[in-house]
């Protein structure tokens, strides 16, 4: 098995871009409930807006020094949620997964909320006649 090993190692190195890291950390940041968003902030919004696509990495800082990468996110969380509890989920999913499929050891993850999303009126109301 240790033969196999050597040989896969001589074929040439492999190298995954911030961009990569960015999308992955990004999803496993999406996939904790009460996340609303990445938040691409003002620029990133304007040149969705206009370009029509919406690019998920764009609230995704990575930093990869030395074999180790640090992770900045920047989110928008739902109203009601308790912060500080949301922000430790996404640090440790973000951190598992990334490990877990690029093998880079991650350093930190820095989450900033920007900004609280608060349910629209007609999303509200629309909850209240369902309970009726």
């Amino acid at each position: 098995m240790d033969e196999s090993l050597k040989n896969t190692e001589s074929v040439g190195v492999v190298k995954i871009s911030d961009e990569v890291v960015s999308v992955i950390a990004a999803l496993a940041a999406d996939e904790i409930e009460g996340i609303e968003e990445i938040n691409a902030g003002l620029a990133g919004g304007i040149s969705q807006i206009l370009g029509g696509k919406k690019n998920i990495s764009k609230g995704v800082k990575v930093s990869v020094n030395e074999g180790s990468a640090t992770i900045d996110l920047y989110v928008v969380v739902r109203y009601g949620v308790r912060i500080p509890e949301i922000c430790e989920k996404v640090q440790k999913n973000v951190m598992k997964t990334v490990e877990t499929i690029t093998g880079l050891k991650v350093s930190a993850v820095n989450v900033y909320v920007q900004n609280v999303a608060i349910p629209k009126l007609e999303d509200q109301n629309s909850k209240e006649e369902k309970e009726d």
